[in-house]
């Protein structure tokens, strides 16, 4: 079992503006995550909404994906899916989590923004290697995590630099970077 896994949070989360908001859940987000979840072997995908009617949007789409029509069509995007958990709170992530694996993960918050006390993604590969404590890895939608969450957390990333002061990728860009830094396997080609 891997003791990785990721939670995208839609709520809480910050607008533009700084005010706390819940995003809404998109097609491409649960799609392209959970691909590159699977493809990076890790153990689950939470979605994290509060909102009612975004759960039921996304457990429709992962639905037509795993017992609709999309099941028998595409195979490896039902396999992808099949990692997709939706909760409605952080805390039913890390409830579902602790269930599953018999402990409790240690939190590790993401984002843009330069923060103190931060840790490396080859210092997190390194102790992901040696520690088979799950980890969850949160990732904020919008405008990023909240101050709240990033309190909870247990370990901070530092950001993904890119080439100059520019920093504002796609949520699911950042996820799959991030994957790949922690999880690829540079080793083995072909």
């Amino acid at each position: 079992m891997s003791s990785l896994s990721i939670a995208l949070i839609h709520h809480p989360v910050y607008d533009k503006n700084r005010q706390v908001v819940a995003t809404a859940v998109t097609n491409l987000d649960l799609h392209d995550i959970a691909r590159a979840a699977r493809t990076y072997g890790l153990f689950r995908y939470y979605v994290v909404t509060p909102v009612k009617e975004q759960q039921a949007l996304a457990n429709r789409i992962v639905g037509h994906w795993q017992e609709g029509w999309g099941a028998g069509y595409n195979p490896k995007r039902k396999e992808a899916l099949s990692l997709v958990r939706v909760v409605p709170s952080l805390d039913e992530a890390v409830a579902d989590l602790s269930r599953e694996t018999g402990v409790k993960p240690l939190l590790v918050a993401t984002g843009a923004a330069e923060r103190t006390d931060t840790i490396g993604c080859p210092d997190l590969a390194a102790r992901l290697a040696r520690d088979e404590r799950p980890h969850l890895l949160l990732f904020g939608t919008g405008w990023g995590l909240t101050e709240e969450v990033f309190a909870r957390a247990d370990m901070v990333l530092e950001p993904i630099r890119g080439y100059d002061t520019y920093n504002h990728l796609s949520v699911r860009a950042a996820a799959a970077i991030i994957m790949d830094r922690l999880r690829g396997d540079r080793g083995r080609q072909g």
